[in-house]
This record gives C-alpha cells, sequence and structure tokens, in this order.
C-alpha cells in the first residue's frame, strides 16, 4: 500500500532537546529563511558590485567614513572569516541558510532545463581543483585588496552557479554540490563540527506512518547520511521518519568513526588546499623567500639584457594593474606568485603526507589508512585557515590605529587549540591499532612530523617574518 504523503507536524515528535526543536523550527519555518536568503543576496551583491564602481579612498578615510574600505572590512575581514568558524563550529550552515550563491542556484532551477546530471560534472576532484583556480587567481589579481578584482572573481563564480543551475537539476543545488570552490574546504572543516544533523537509520526503516518528502538541495541520500561533510545543515529533513535530529556530538566522533569512509578527495584537499596551497596564499607577501627570489632573477634579467618579464603593462583581470595605487604586478612578479603557490603548495602538502603515510605503514589496519591519518589534521586545517583570514580582519583593524595587545596570545592560542585537537584524534587512532607497542610509539612520532612543520611556518609568519 503506497505512504500517503501529508503535511509535515513538527508538534507530531515531541523533541526531546533544545537542538532538535531548532532543527524542526528549521523545518516549518522555511518562508521566513528564504527571505533572509534574499535579503543576503541583495547585501552580497551590493558589497560585490558598489564598492568597485567607488574611487581609491584618500588616506585620511576610515572604515566608518568611506563605503569601499567598509565593504572591504566587512567583506573580508569579518563575513569570510566568520564563515569558516560558523562551519567549524556549526557544520555547513552557511551553505543550507546563508549563502547567496546556493539560494539564486537553486531559485534559477526551478525554472531551467532540469537535464540530467552528465558523468563528467560528478567528478569528485571539482572542488579541489575549483578551489585550487579560485585562490591562485585571486591572488594574480590581489582579490582582497581591490572590488574591481573581487567582483571578477565572485561575479565570476555566481554567474557560473546560474548557469549550472539552469542547466541542471530542479530545484537543486548542483553548482554547490559538485563545483563550488569552496564546498571541498567545508566539507573538511564540518567533520568536526560539534553540531550535526543524526539519523537514526533504525528508526527510518521501522517507520510507518505518512511523512512528506523531504527536498534535500544538495542530493543526499538523507537515509544512509553518516557525515556532516555534504550535508547543508538547512533543517528540511530535521524530523524526517522521526529519525533525523540536529543533535550535539564530539567533534572527533566522525573522524574516530571506521563506519564512516576516509575518502581520498577530503584528504588532499586538507592537505594539499587547506594546508598546502591556501597557506602559502596567506604568507607568500611577507615571505623573505619570495623577496630573495625575486630580487635575485631581476637582477639575472637584467644583467642579461631581459627585460619582457620586467614589463608590468598587463591588463588588470590578468595580474594586479592599478597604477594610481602604485600598484602594478609584472610578469616576473605573477610567474614567481603562480610558482610560489603551486610549488610551494605542492611541497608543503607533500611534506604533511609523509607523516600520516609513515603511520598508516607501521600499524598496517585498513581502517587506519593515510587518509584517515591526513584527516586527524582537520583541528590544524581549520586552525590554520581561521589565522589566514584573520589576517586581513587584523589589517583592517592596524590601519585604524586599534589596540591588538591580545593578538600574539590569541594567535598562540588558536594555534596550539589546532595542534592539540589534531594529536588528541592522532592518539586516539593509534589506540584503536592492534600493532606491536613499538610500531603505535612510533607511528605517533611520525605523526608529530605535520604538526610541527605547520606550527613552524605560522610562527615564521607572525612572529620572526
Amino acid at each position: 500500500m503506497a505512504e500517503q504523503v501529508i503535511q509535515f507536524h513538527p508538534s507530531r515528535l515531541a523533541p526531546r532537546t533544545r537542538l532538535a526543536k531548532v532543527g524542526l523550527f528549521l523545518r516549518k519555518n522555511r518562508r521566513p529563511i528564504i527571505a533572509l536568503q534574499w535579503l543576503i543576496v541583495i547585501l552580497y551583491a551590493a558589497m560585490v558590485i558598489i564598492p568597485a564602481f567607488l574611487p581609491l579612498p584618500p588616506e585620511s578615510a576610515h572604515i566608518w567614513d568611506n563605503l569601499r574600505l567598509f565593504a572591504q572590512f566587512c567583506f573580508w575581514g569579518l563575513w569570510w572569516p566568520g564563515v569558516m568558524i560558523a562551519t567549524v563550529t556549526m557544520g555547513r550552515v552557511w551553505c543550507g541558510l546563508f549563502c547567496p550563491e546556493g539560494a539564486i542556484s537553486e531559485w534559477v532551477s526551478q525554472y531551467g532545463r532540469g537535464k540530467a546530471l552528465p558523468g563528467w560534472l560528478k567528478w569528485s576532484g571539482w572542488p579541489f581543483v575549483a578551489f585550487i583556480c579560485t585562490t591562485v587567481y585571486g591572488q594574480l589579481v590581489s582579490v582582497y585588496e581591490y572590488p574591481q578584482a573581487a567582483l571578477l572573481v565572485l561575479g565570476g563564480s555566481t554567474i557560473a552557479a546560474i548557469v549550472i543551475g539552469l542547466l541542471y537539476g530542479r530545484e537543486k543545488r548542483i553548482w554547490c554540490r559538485y563545483l563550488c570552490p569552496a564546498s571541498g574546504v567545508f566539507a573538511v572543516l564540518a567533520k568536526i563540527a560539534p553540531l550535526h544533523y543524526k539519523v537514526d537509520r533504525a528508526a527510518w526503516d521501522r517507520h510507518q506512518g505518512d511523512f512528506e518528502p523531504v527536498n534535500c538541495a544538495p542530493l543526499l541520500d538523507v537515509r544512509r547520511m553518516t557525515s556532516a561533510s555534504e550535508c547543508h545543515s538547512c533543517g528540511r529533513c530535521a524530523g524526517q521518519r522521526d529519525a533525523v535530529t540536529y543533535a550535539a556530538r564530539s567533534p572527533f566522533s566522525e573522524i574516530l568513526d571506521f563506519n564512516n569512509p576516509a575518502k581520498t578527495p577530503d584528504a588532499l584537499t586538507l592537505v594539499y588546499g587547506v594546508l598546502g596551497v591556501a597557506t602559502a596564499a596567506f604568507q607568500w607577501t611577507l615571505s623573505p623567500w619570495f623577496l630573495h627570489a625575486k630580487l635575485a632573477l631581476a637582477e639575472w634579467l637584467v644583467e642579461h639584457d631581459h627585460f619582457a618579464l620586467l614589463d608590468n603593462d598587463v591588463p588588470w583581470w590578468l595580474l594586479t594593474h592599478y597604477p594610481e595605487a602604485n600598484d602594478l604586478f609584472t610578469w616576473l612578479d605573477g610567474a614567481l606568485i603562480l610558482a610560489y603557490l603551486l610549488g610551494g603548495g605542492f611541497l608543503l602538502g607533500s611534506l604533511l603526507l609523509v607523516g600520516p603515510a609513515l603511520a598508516s605503514r607501521l600499524l598496517k589496519h585498513s581502517a587506519l589508512s593515510w587518509q584517515r591519518f591526513t584527516l586527524a589534521l582537520t583541528p590544524l586545517a581549520a586552525a590554520s585557515v581561521i589565522l589566514g583570514l584573520s589576517m586581513l580582519t587584523v589589517t583592517h583593524l592596524k590601519a585604524e590605529h586599534l589596540w591588538l595587545g591580545w593578538l600574539p596570545g590569541f594567535r598562540i592560542a588558536l594555534l596550539a587549540a589546532g595542534c592539540l585537537g589534531s594529536l588528541w584524534l592522532v592518539l586516539q587512532l593509534v589506540r584503536r591499532s592492534t600493532a606491536q607497542k613499538w610500531q603505535k610509539a612510533l607511528a605517533g612520532l611520525v605523526m608529530l612530523s605535520p604538526l610541527g612543520l605547520m606550527a613552524t611556518i605560522w610562527s615564521l609568519v607572525f612572529f620572526i617574518w
């Protein structure tokens, strides 16, 4: 007998916790949430578009009296660091409740062609590739400093999301699931979020009553969902078949759950993306290695009468070119930035992988793969990306001559928390091995290498360079 579709009534579920009530509230109040999403779309568009047509702020300008500086501070100094912090603490709530690209893409897909997804689009590596390309290109055009570059990068991403929405799916977020440049990073960081939507598979299977179907925008199989990585935390499935609950959990539980697969794309995104290329992008402007390489190459080019790479007459959409701000990249600058981010990011990521690879080989346990040991670095990755993004916040605060005496302590505490969280995960994984004691001890020791390497890099950035 076919199950009857009825209107969802949260009161029937009698939630036992306040968190469960929050999930049911989100499911019941979709209209206010959609209205909020459109408000954010308007604010997002205003902060991205309007500053691109404003003149450079004078030297005497402040955040509170110059719209261009205010928008830049809100967007890069508050918005994006806040998004990462929210992801680490509450899962992908930004994606499900606030993201303007996701909201627009889902909305336009109602009126699009609704085509089936082609095989190439489902490739699991697209978020990683998109993240690397967006990060590198953003540095070449100085996306954090100039609103024209921000409009180009972020506006281009939004247009791409609209195009994908018009072509594929119906009332879905195909762009968010498969192509969004930030999706891979969010998927990794959400693994340690202490809040998630928990699915009771047994309760789901034994449910016999009526239920309202769920429109899961990112196309998840809610019944079999065991990870917070791809869940957008929108609340649409809360209470479904009396089996889905918004709940608290240990931030380490997902990585320590051997029934939850440690996926290669997540591991590679973590080491080569979040800890590799992103770290290089945050610190190349401060790096003495970069400066020395630039000076040495420039000197060699001049001595040998090769001046083409020293030309700075480059389009602004290809390399930073703002004569009015006396900020012009040469072809040499572009080549070195490209080499530093890609080469340095790949080198750093490869060095970080040595520890997980050796630990996995020592313990010889199918569940203790290099991918799972790599994911044990997630707390460190979260601390790293928040430290990097907060550098933009600090830049604005310094320009306003605000007191920042608390900053060194904050940075040390955040980096220490990331290292200790990852170390605790490593120790728990090692304990679960059946290997001999010396193998366990050695596996734990080799996993100290990626922690020490990242701690050293950030110490150089903040306290030596």
